[in-house]
């Protein structure tokens, strides 16, 4: 974990950073071929920290067309795997050595707090980088059952060129997920950053350039949805798309796949997650550390945010008396303040949605919070609410918990999986046989048990239902998504003796 340094000191590097402006495509930045620029915003101060290239159409063009070039003349995609290895090694080594400054950067950028970034976001991001790295040359490929004349080989190649959408909740380590796999397999990618938050996925590619990585198989187009998402969504060129964000963008790539070259399409979306707390649940401070980290990390922006409490009537007084307890310490202010557990919100536009669930609050039981600190920024706030009401069936991304009392295992099991969503879920109860039900009757992609979580690199992270869609990030499996398998097979039969004659 890094040692935090003092307000005074943050500032001072956030004062002295060279912020990026323009995309790197080809191994080079370079201003969108418009020449057009947006407006990149500090939420937490509302000033522009710089302005970054409008990339549209002629842009993703480039960048796919260069990144085709690099794949198809092997420069990366048949690269012995350990010399791919030695690259991104060399990658994250630099990003070690300027992981401070990414920090600040992405603090700058998003409103995320300077102690996430310093302690999770940036080291997780290394680490993730360096984990598919080191996997690169101990995946083996396969040889399949046949007769004895025959040998059938399973063999695993690059998808080709990938285009990598992110959010803007988590903009390094989201980049991480995806560029790890992909970069491992021997694909190039385009990555589109999300607008509201470019700088560090340019910084990133830089210090990838650095690296060693060569000209072409990392490119960032920056720009609007419109201008790059969908573009690369429908790009004849691209072989396969990663999408994390929203259910109802990531809906938009499957009719780009279908209405182009039905290229693949892996989509990490959203989550309406539940955290089940049993009566007979142990330790419930403890617990109660969990429920407020779950919903309150990251603002709740985060897709596997437990934004829904199902706690059992008889415990529900006293889990919530700990609950507050534990979120009065989560201080709200200046993300680079470091005792700062909750900064702002993304955006003008997010901080709004967010806060006009605040009026929905008033219409229900407000058990703590509920109240606008400053503009972006929302105090810690918990609500209980009706199972049918927004609050309990909606998505919000914020730092809104709302809490449904059930009287049964059964009964919370039904009221957990009752939603469209299916990305992770949390079981608290001393009971193992319970806890192993639970986790098998719950719909979701993650289940956790006793405790808030995602589990880590090595263990698949992707959804049930609207959750997602194609794949999963994380793990080895990762991998899969990035690859194609195809079947090699060799036939030893001696026909010489047929042509004899």
């Amino acid at each position: 974990m890094a040692d935090l340094l003092t307000l005074d000191e943050y500032r001072a590097i956030a004062a002295a950073l060279d912020l990026p402006q323009n995309a790197f495509i080809d191994g080079t930045f370079r201003p969108a071929v418009s020449g057009k620029t947006f407006e990149t915003v500090n939420p937490a101060t509302g000033t522009v920290l710089t302005h970054v290239a409008a990339c549209g159409a002629e842009d993703v063009d480039l960048a796919v067309s260069k990144a085709r070039e690099s794949f198809d003349d092997g420069r990366w995609s048949r690269l012995h795997p350990g010399e791919r290895k030695d690259v991104l090694i060399r990658l994250c080594k630099l990003m070690t050595r300027n992981a401070r400054e990414l920090a600040v950067m992405e603090s700058l950028d998003s409103g995320k707090t300077i102690y996430d970034c310093e302690t999770v976001d940036i080291p997780e991001a290394i680490h993730v980088i360096k984990w598919h790295a080191e996997l690169i040359d101990k995946i083996y490929d396969q040889v399949a059952p046949a007769s004895d004349n025959h040998i059938a080989m399973v063999v695993r190649e690059p998808v080709g060129v990938v285009g990598l959408v992110l959010p803007w909740n988590f903009p390094l380590l989201m980049l991480a997920w995806k560029i790890g796999p992909a970069l491992a397999a021997g694909c190039s990618v385009v990555v589109k950053p999300a607008a509201e938050t470019t700088l560090t996925a340019l910084r990133l590619a830089e210090l990838a350039h650095d690296a060693g990585l060569p000209r072409g198989v990392l490119n960032v187009v920056t720009g609007s949805g419109a201008g790059v998402g969908e573009p690369l969504g429908r790009h004849p060129d691209v072989d396969m798309v990663s999408f994390t964000g929203s259910t109802v963008t990531g809906r938009r790539f499957l009719h780009y796949s279908a209405d182009s070259n039905l290229k693949e399409v892996v989509l990490e979306l959203g989550g309406k997650n539940p955290c089940i707390v049993m009566d007979d649940a142990e330790n419930l401070d403890a617990v109660a550390a969990h429920v407020v980290n779950g919903a309150f990390w990251n603002m709740g922006e985060n897709c596997s945010a437990a934004s829904r409490l199902i706690v059992h009537r008889d415990i529900k007084d006293a889990l919530i008396e700990r609950v507050k307890a534990h979120a009065r310490g989560w201080i709200v202010g200046d993300p680079l303040d470091p005792q700062v557990r909750v900064g702002a919100l993304v955006s003008k536009a997010h901080f709004e949605k967010v806060s006009g669930y605040l009026v929905t609050c008033k219409a229900e039981t407000v058990l703590m919070g509920g109240a606008v600190v400053a503009e972006g920024f929302i105090e810690p706030t918990i609500v209980e609410a009706g199972r049918t009401s927004a609050l309990a069936t909606e998505e919000i991304f914020g730092p809104i918990l709302t809490v449904i009392h059930v009287t049964s295992f059964d009964e919370a099991i039904a009221v957990a999986n009752a939603t469209d969503y299916g990305l992770a879920a949390s079981i608290f109860t001393a009971n193992g046989k319970r806890a192993l039900r639970g986790a098998r009757a719950l719909r979701a992609g993650t289940v956790t048990v006793n405790s808030f979580g995602e589990g880590d690199i090595t263990t698949p992270f992707g959804g049930y239902k609207q959750s997602g869609f194609g794949g999963r990030d994380n793990s080895i499996h990762a991998h899969d998504q990035y690859t194609q398998l195809k079947t090699i097979w060799l036939d030893l039969t001696d026909h010489a003796d047929d042509s004899a004659d």
